[in-house]
C-alpha cells in the first residue's frame, strides 16, 4: 500500500469524507469517482502526458490508481516551471487550488475557498523554538 502525504489525506477528506466508493458530480456528464474524485479530464491529461489508458471510473473503489492519478497530473500541472515563484517553490497550497482548479486552479480566486477546506485537515507544524 503506498503511503499517502498529509496533503493526499486532506484532500481526500475534502473530496470523499474518504469513501474510495464515491461517485460525485452526478448531475455531470463527466462524473466524480474514488476517494479524491478524480473525473474524465483529469484521467485525460495523465493518459496524454504518461501514455497510459486509465479511465476515471476505474477510480472508484481503488485508493492506489487514485493516488497515482493524483501524483501523475500534479507531476504535469503544479510544478515550479508552471507556478513561476521564486526559487521554484510549489506548495501544498498550489497543488490543492491546481486539482480544485486544473491547471491554472493555483491562480483562481474560486479555489481559495477548497485550500481553506484541505488546510484545516492539515497537521499543524509546531512552531520553532525562539532560542535567543
Amino acid at each position: 500500500m503506498t503511503e499517502l502525504t498529509p496533503l493526499e489525506k486532506a484532500i481526500m477528506q475534502v473530496e470523499s469524507g474518504g469513501d474510495v466508493n464515491a461517485v460525485g458530480d452526478k448531475h455531470l456528464f463527466n462524473k466524480a469517482y474514488g476517494p479524491l474524485q478524480i473525473r474524465k479530464p483529469c484521467v485525460d491529461d495523465v493518459n496524454r502526458v504518461f501514455d497510459q489508458d486509465y479511465r476515471a471510473e476505474d477510480c472508484k473503489g481503488d485508493l492506489e490508481l487514485s493516488i497515482k492519478i493524483f501524483r501523475a497530473y500534479q507531476l504535469i500541472w503544479a510544478t515550479p516551471k508552471r507556478i513561476g515563484r521564486a526559487k521554484g517553490i510549489v506548495t501544498d497550497e498550489d497543488r490543492a487550488r491546481c486539482w480544485n482548479g486544473g491547471p491554472r486552479g493555483f491562480m483562481k480566486p474560486s479555489t481559495v475557498g477548497y485550500w481553506g477546506k484541505v488546510s484545516k485537515h492539515l497537521p499543524v507544524e509546531p512552531l520553532a523554538e525562539n532560542n535567543q
